[in-house]
């Protein structure tokens, strides 16, 4: 047993720390749930130093890491500032505080907690008094005034943001797996204070500094009124303080797709399967004949739709069928002569879809900045959260907020992003974003086409490094409907798409380059024009149709 957890598992104090969570009431799970969570393997496998501590650990998760001892002294300094701003106790007597609290601060980790209460208190006093004295600059930056720190940590806190540790410091403190709960804060605070209220203030003002600071979002105008008290921890403060509300963007239910039913006729689903390819490529050549209006096309079409050609198609199927090579052009020519019976089939079919259902992987696609640039988008910036994202399509305007992107915004934007998908049960409004954002840019043109609209304020080294870090975000718990973001793309795609130049090129591409068997099916379209073409003519004069002249 103890080889499966590892040499260091006590099974003795397994039993004990068991039977007493069986032996505690449950009014304390509910009231505080989970809300520190471990990061998916699926997103920490892309980049795990964005999820892992790199120079202090908070929260137990990491509090043992061998790396990460150097910083012991530095907390155990700030312990001691904190020791001489109590009002009339002792460190003892906020780590006796803080042990009453034991059950709470359990329930509030997902991963179960192999501490012992004294020794949970005690990490939780000092990782607090730690945050408290580091994050307390954003405090006096807001009142403007002066903020003293004590020498041992005068490298570490930089009120101009600049120094490498006091950004290292930053990213640990908002890392998903390195959050304690925000009311142990609140604790030595009021203990400080000797009021709740005033507490409750300067922890406000304290972490609203905080996400100015790391909010990718700095143009926004408004920042919303949250309550410090319903707040589980650093992380979730940012989350809401930086992220759109989404019961208000949210106007129909995301319901879970429904299993795909058997079709009841076998031989009928087979056979529209094997000639999806054929149908959706006549279905592109009809849309191009029916933007033209000039004589030959309209020839062509008056042709293929002709009352000889109908009652020709109109004979037994079976008999066409046995002749040679003609069930090879039964579905294209069905398909091509009756396309607006076909439309009318199919219009019914296609409105049953809606934004009722979670999106497929390829409703993701939408075209880069670049190639919306070149079909006519304009692109211009908001001052906003990712709520402003629209799409006018009468001025074909994107509307996008400004994002600064600096050497925090990546582990910043990830744990955001790892933090919504384990702790929200609605759609992953980052998620989508960040999904967005790496659809729409693909290289450094990208970028630089954004940073010339001011869409992007890039701080990073290089265009590349910036459109690097959004291409490494591609990876996703579950695909989820954010409506309005949905809404966005598909008006997008829709715009895009609808461009004649666009037609064109994705039909070369799709049916030209990518199969060789377009060229034997246009073989075969150009032998059954030439065919419906003389038996249109045995009916009807060629001579009064086309300007033929005739030598007598």
């Amino acid at each position: 047993m103890s080889s499966h957890f590892g040499s260091n598992f006590d099974e003795f104090r397994w039993v004990i720390n068991i039977r007493r969570s069986l032996n505690e009431e449950f009014e304390d799970d509910i009231e505080f749930p989970v809300s520190i969570f471990n990061v998916p393997k699926v997103l920490i496998s892309t980049s795990p130093d964005c999820y892992t501590p790199q120079q202090v650990a908070i929260s137990p998760y990491h509090y043992w890491r061998p790396e990460l001892y150097e910083m012991e002294r530095y907390k155990l300094d700030a312990a001691k500032i904190t020791q001489k701003q109590l009002q009339c106790l002792t460190f003892q007597n906020l780590v006796e505080q803080l042990e009453k609290l034991e059950p709470k601060i359990r329930a509030c980790y997902h991963k179960y907690l192999y501490l012992n209460a004294e020794t949970l208190a005690w990490m939780m006093a000092i990782s607090a008094s730690f945050l408290l004295e580091f994050l307390q600059i954003y405090v006096f930056r807001e009142r403007k005034t002066m903020s003293k720190v004590f020498s041992r940590m005068s490298h570490l806190v930089d009120n101009a943001g600049t120094k490498s540790a006091h950004n290292s410091i930053l990213r640990d403190i908002v890392m998903l797996e390195n959050q304690i709960p925000l009311f142990v804060l609140r604790k030595v605070l009021e203990i400080q204070y000797l009021s709740l209220e005033a507490a409750d203030d300067f922890c406000f003002s304290m972490l609203r500094g905080l996400c100015q600071e790391l909010s990718p979002f700095k143009m926004m105008e408004n920042l919303p009124k949250i309550v410090i008290s319903k707040c589980p921890h650093v992380l979730d403060f940012l989350y809401h303080m930086v992220g759109p509300k989404v019961e208000e963007l949210l106007s129909e239910p995301v319901v879970q797709p429904e299993e795909q039913k058997e079709p009841t006729e076998e031989k009928e689903s087979s056979s529209v399967d094997s000639s999806s390819y054929v149908k959706q490529l006549l279905s592109e050549i009809w849309k191009m004949l029916s933007t033209m209006n000039i004589a030959p096309e309209r020839l062509i079409k008056g042709s293929l739709q002709s009352r000889p050609v109908r009652v020709i198609l109109k004979l037994p199927w079976k008999i066409l069928n046995n002749l040679p090579g003609f069930s090879f052009l039964r579905k294209p020519i069905e398909y091509l002569c009756f396309l607006k019976d076909k439309e009318e089939e199919i219009k019914p079919v296609a409105s049953n879809f809606s934004f009722h259902k979670p999106p497929l992987a390829v409703e993701i696609a939408i075209p880069s900045i670049a190639d919306l640039s070149k079909a006519g988008v304009r692109i211009l910036p908001t001052n906003g959260n990712i709520s402003t994202i629209s799409f006018d399509v009468k001025t074909v305007t994107l509307y996008l907020p400004i994002v600064c992107l600096d050497i925090n915004t990546e582990v910043v934007l990830r744990n955001l992003v790892a933090y919504e998908a384990s702790n929200a049960s609605g759609p992953l409004v980052f998620t989508r974003y960040t999904e967005l954002m790496n659809g729409i840019i693909d290289t450094e043109e990208d970028v630089k086409l954004l940073r010339e609209r001011g869409i992007i304020q890039n701080h990073l080294k290089s265009d590349k490094e910036a459109a690097d870090l959004w291409n490494g975000m591609s990876k996703s718990i579950r695909l989820t409907k954010v409506p309005f973001l949905d809404k966005v793309i598909e008006d997008v795609n829709k715009y895009y798409n609808g461009r004649w130049n666009v037609k064109l090129t994705n039909f070369f591409k799709h049916y030209v380059y990518g199969s060789w068997q377009f060229f034997t099916l246009l073989a075969a379209i150009m032998l059954l024009f030439l065919m419906t073409f003389q038996a249109f003519c045995s009916v009807y004069s060629c001579s009064q149709v086309l300007p033929i002249q005739t030598s007598d």
